[in-house]
């Protein structure tokens, strides 16, 4: 595979998409395992755009420089396709929070991509009393 740095942002947010979805199903499947209809509505709730949009802007400042350039890169692709449940804006962040949460999985640093996906976890949850019941 080529060196992550060189992957288009769109390729690293599609691989981000999953890598972040499956870490929140298995952060809610440990909060309440039983309720299969409680599990999709609290999973939505993380990885919808508007979700991803508000995570990317409120932890961009505290990223690397490098990582905030990803973001800017991925955030500034044009798009070819519209997105269906969010305006351009929004949908362009989520890619670009979709894209680091890629870039830091195929680059194999675990460590940060752990913390990046704690931390919007957090940020999430901080807004969404539904979380808690």
């Amino acid at each position: 595979m080529e060196n992550p740095k060189d992957i288009n942002t769109t390729v690293l947010a599609y691989m981000g998409d999953a890598v972040y979805e499956q870490a929140v199903r298995e952060h809610i499947i440990r909060k309440r395992p039983y309720d299969a209809n409680w599990l999709h509505r609290t999973a939505t709730a993380f990885v919808k755009a508007q979700a991803q949009a508000e995570i990317i802007k409120t932890m961009f400042d505290g990223l690397s420089e490098e990582e905030q350039r990803l973001v800017k890169r991925a955030r500034n692709k044009k798009f070819t396709t519209k997105a269906r449940n969010a305006d351009p804006v929004t949908y362009k962040w989520a890619t670009a929070f979709e894209a680091l949460v890629g870039y830091l999985y195929l680059a194999g640093e675990t460590e940060r991509l752990g913390q990046v996906i704690e931390e919007a976890i957090a940020i999430v949850e901080g807004g969404n009393d539904e979380q808690s019941g």
